[in-house]
């Protein structure tokens, strides 16, 4: 079974790909919705979390204060990277863990979806890597609108990931989300090369 990386730069539409691989029966983790999950409900995280950026990093409800977290997380990069570094080994366990369970099935391969990969250690254990490209004007008003955040905004984000031209320079293959170019089709014939 192979196990199959795919990223891309913030606003690339990584989600709306994988959607589509999931309509093909292909198994999807995805890391960045995994790591939500385990922000509220692993403790070993929540008590790293708390000590990292106070106890207002979350609500009295137990839920994440997502909005306090990545104001400070994406004005200073000292904190990201030690934000990441209590998140990531957890997701990893977590994606190990889930992989046990897959590789009882008879499949040609998975996806594994994350933001951060080539940043993190994850990329290791994977065996070929898709990059979601799509223009940088795309990629911010994509942003802009469904996180409802300014444009500066989008920016620091897109500071503190490798470029879109950093990512590719690593993958094996590449899906353009242009909304110009067919992304089903391009799916499809990836699907099919996948599963011989």
């Amino acid at each position: 079974m192979q196990k199959i990386g795919i990223t891309g730069s913030i606003g690339s539409g990584k989600s709306i790909v994988c959607k589509i691989f999931e309509q093909l029966g292909v198994p999807i983790y995805n890391a960045d919705e995994r790591a939500k999950i385990l922000m509220i409900s692993n403790a070993e995280m929540i008590t790293k979390v708390k000590l990292l950026f106070g106890h207002e990093s979350y609500t009295e409800t137990g839920e994440l204060n997502r909005k306090h977290l990545s104001d400070i997380a994406f004005n200073n990069k000292d904190l990201l990277t030690q934000l990441n570094q209590i998140v990531h080994p957890i997701v990893f366990k977590d994606f190990e863990n889930w992989l046990l369970k897959k590789e009882q099935l008879n499949i040609n391969y998975i996806i594994k979806e994350a933001a951060l990969m080539f940043e993190t250690d994850s990329y290791k254990k994977l065996d070929k890597f898709i990059v979601v490209t799509a223009p940088m004007e795309l990629r911010i008003s994509r942003t802009m609108q469904r996180d409802s955040i300014l444009k500066e905004q989008v920016l620091s984000r897109m500071n503190n990931q490798l470029s879109q031209e950093e990512k590719l320079a690593k993958a094996d293959y590449e899906i353009i989300n242009d909304e110009q170019t067919s992304l089903i089709e391009q799916v499809f014939s990836l699907h099919q090369l996948l599963s011989k």
